[in-house]
């Protein structure tokens, strides 16, 4: 079996998402974030990548493996 190492990385939401567009909103959401300093763990793919930079002036990403 071949396995790739996918790389996660932790994205935190440091700001608050009142007075957001509402699709920012849903982008918070989407990416499973419910309030300032709620972190989560993705792996990176396209469409993750895509959602963080919309979100960027919102969360802090940090590499973890």
């Amino acid at each position: 079996m071949n396995q790739r190492t996918q790389v996660k990385v932790k994205v935190t939401q440091i700001r608050s998402s009142i007075g957001c567009p509402a699709r920012q909103k849903a982008t918070l959401r989407a990416l499973g974030l419910r309030h300032r300093m709620h972190s989560v763990e993705k792996e990176i793919t396209p469409a993750i990548l895509g959602m963080l930079r919309q979100v960027s002036h919102l969360v802090k990403v940090e590499v973890v493996s």
